[in-house]
C-alpha cells in the first residue's frame, strides 16, 4: 500500500514546481502614461501616413507638386492655430434665456397698512370727522337717527329707544341719566372687575347644589346663588368730534362683560360671555342720557330676566352714592375695595347678603 501512495506523492510535488517555474518565468512589465501625453503627442509619421492619400489629393488640386511643398503653403495657418490652441481659454458669458412668449404677472403689492400716526393725521385733516369706536361695537347711529332723535325731548328718546329694542327677546335696553352713569363711571375705573351672585333654585336632588339650565330660569323660588364674573371695558367714542377744543362728556364708550365665573377660571379671557352690555355716549351732551344696549346669549344658562337682575346689582354695588347707598352701603364699598385688593376678607356669604337686598 506504501507504492501508490509515494506514486502520487511524486505527481503532486512534480505538479507544484511546475507551476511555480512558470510563475516565475512569467514576467509582465507596465507602464503608466499621462492620459494627455498619449492624446496629444502621437508620432506625426503615423497620422501622416493615415492621412496620405487625401494629402496627396489636396497638394495635386491646390497645385502643388508633394506634401512638404503643401505643408508649406499652410505653415503661417498651421502656426496660427497651434498659437490660439495653446491660450487658455476666455470666460465666456451666460447665454441669455430667451424671452418666453407668455410671461407671467408678478404678484401684486401687498397693501400697506395705515400707521396710528397716520391715521391720527387722517382724522386730524377731517376737522369734526367721528372718531372710530372699538371693532365689534355697534355706534348709536346704527340703532337710532341721530339727526332726527336729536330734536326729541328726554321722554321721546326713551320711548323710542325702548321700542327700538322690543321686538327681540334677548335684547336689554335702559335709559340712564347721565350724573348716575358718571358716579358709576367712576367707581369702574377704580373696580374694573368684580362677582356677582345669581339667586338660582336649589336642586331637587337635596345635595344642596344650584340648579342649572341652558336657558336660564324665570321667576320660581331661588333659595341659592351661582356667582358671575363681570369686567368692565373702555373703548373710544363713536361719535365724538375730533377736535381736542370741544368740550364734551361724550368721551368714550363703555362695555360689560358678564360671565360664569366657573368658566373664567378654566378659560381665563377666552371664556366666553352669557350677557354683553354697552354704554353709548352720543346724546350725553344734548340730552343728559346716557342709552344703554345689551343682550343675552341663547342657551349659555342665563335668562333675560336674571341678565336684568344682574344689571340692577350692578348698579347697586357701582353706584353706592346714589340709587346704591342707604343701608349696607359701607359694606357694597368694602367690598369693591376687597375684591380688587385681592384681599382674603372678601367674604362670599356677605355678598349674597348684600345681593339679597335688591329683591
Amino acid at each position: 500500500m506504501a507504492a501508490p501512495y509515494s506514486v502520487a506523492l511524486r505527481r503532486t510535488i512534480h505538479n507544484s514546481a511546475g507551476i511555480l517555474l512558470r510563475s516565475q518565468s512569467q514576467r509582465r512589465y507596465a507602464r503608466v502614461h499621462d492620459v494627455r501625453f498619449v492624446t496629444t503627442h502621437r508620432d506625426s509619421s503615423r497620422i501622416l501616413d493615415r492621412y496620405k492619400d487625401k494629402l496627396d489629393q489636396k497638394a495635386k488640386q491646390e497645385g502643388h507638386e508633394s506634401i512638404s511643398s503643401l505643408k508649406e503653403a499652410y505653415a503661417e495657418k498651421i502656426n496660427e492655430y497651434k498659437r490660439s490652441a495653446s491660450k487658455p481659454p476666455m470666460e465666456q458669458s451666460t447665454p441669455t434665456p430667451a424671452q418666453p412668449v407668455f410671461q407671467q404677472q408678478p404678484p401684486p403689492a401687498p397693501t400697506p397698512q395705515p400707521s396710528a400716526s397716520s391715521a391720527q393725521s387722517q382724522n386730524q385733516a377731517l376737522p369734526g370727522a367721528p372718531k372710530s369706536a372699538a371693532p365689534g361695537i355697534k355706534p348709536l347711529s346704527s340703532y337710532l337717527d341721530l339727526e332726527k332723535v336729536s330734536a326729541l325731548a328726554n321722554k321721546e328718546v326713551e320711548y323710542v329707544w325702548r321700542l327700538r329694542h322690543a321686538n327681540d327677546p334677548l335684547s336689554l335696553c335702559a335709559v340712564i341719566p347721565l350724573e348716575t352713569y358718571n358716579r358709576i363711571y367712576r367707581t369702574a375705573r377704580t373696580h374694573p372687575q368684580f362677582v356677582l351672585p345669581l339667586p338660582r333654585p336649589m336642586a331637587e336632588d337635596g345635595s344642596g347644589d344650584v340648579k342649572q339650565s341652558p336657558q336660564g330660569f324665570e321667576g320660581g323660588e331661588r333659595s341659592a346663588a351661582d356667582i358671575h364674573f363681570l369686567q368692565w371695558g373702555f373703548h373710544p367714542p363713536a361719535g365724538a368730534s375730533a377736535s381736542p377744543e370741544v368740550d364734551t362728556s361724550n368721551t368714550h364708550t363703555s362695555t360689560v362683560l358678564f360671565t360664569h365665573l366657573a368658566a373664567f377660571k378654566v378659560h381665563g379671557a377666552y371664556a366666553q360671555p352669557h350677557t354683553t352690555v354697552t354704554h353709548h355716549l352720543d346724546l350725553a351732551d344734548s340730552h343728559g342720557l346716557v342709552l344703554l344696549t345689551g343682550s343675552v346669549v341663547e342657551n349659555r344658562g342665563v335668562s333675560v330676566e336674571e341678565g336684568r337682575w344682574l344689571l340692577m346689582c350692578l348698579q347697586r354695588f357701582y353706584d353706592y352714592e346714589g340709587h346704591g347707598g342707604g343701608i349696607g352701603r359701607e359694606k357694597r364699598q368694602g367690598l369693591l375695595q376687597k375684591f380688587s385688593n385681592g384681599d382674603q376678607g372678601f367674604n362670599l356669604e356677605e355678598l349674597v347678603d348684600e345681593a339679597e337686598r335688591i329683591s
